[in-house]
């Protein structure tokens, strides 16, 4: 069960050789390889409970395998739920608190939220966004970060066509300056050379 894994490569940000994740009482997928390199994109698709947003924690570290391995070999950007704005506060503010956490300048959280579209609403409470804007925002934060691998969960619920786009841009961007992708969604985006794995044909 794998997504076109190979002998290690220098190019390799990102490797799970063999995991199983476990969840509650339930084994979600085990023997599972892939290999993420530098301009990579690779889609987890599949149905609910498929161990999509699983697979995605544990290439981030935020669960353990119950056996294989998964190896970074650079640094994260991660975009799932508990990674959220302070709904408090003005949206440019609640960014600049993470901008703090992730050593990043100003400039570079304004060219950010303009790839985003976002400029416009930087004195929004975060409260008063749509879901596609907070995605749009979750996305500032990953750009930002300058992370060469980027772990998105769902990253396009509630985008309109203007915004995928957006975000399709974004992705092209990172993988032409090496950075890769790695994607769970339950409907395709317009991604060129986007590699696929089923996660419902895992179980």
């Amino acid at each position: 069960m794998s997504a076109h894994p190979r002998e290690s490569d220098v190019s390799d940000l990102l490797r799970l050789d063999r995991v199983a994740c476990i969840r509650g009482d339930r084994l979600l997928f085990e023997g599972l390889s892939l290999t993420l390199a530098r301009g990579d994109a690779l889609w987890l698709r599949g149905p609910n409970g498929a161990g999509k947003s699983s697979l995605i924690r544990l290439a981030a570290g935020l669960l353990r395998p119950a056996a294989g391995t998964v190896e970074r070999r650079e640094r994260i950007a991660l975009i799932d739920e508990a990674a959220a704005l302070d709904t408090e506060l003005p949206l440019r503010r609640a960014i600049d608190f993470w901008a703090r956490v992730d050593t990043v300048d100003g400039h570079t959280v304004d060219r950010a939220m303009s790839e985003m579209a976002l400029a416009a609403l930087a004195e929004v409470p975060v409260s008063m966004l749509s879901t596609g804007q907070r995605k749009r925002a979750a996305m500032v934060r990953v750009i930002a970060s300058g992370a060469p691998i980027w772990l998105l969960d769902e990253p396009a619920n509630g985008m309109d066509d203007a915004a995928q786009a957006r975000l399709v841009g974004a992705i092209a961007r990172h993988r032409s300056n090496g950075g890769a992708v790695l994607l769970a969604s339950h409907f395709a985006l317009a991604i060129p050379d986007l590699r696929e794995l089923d996660m419902g044909a895992l179980a």
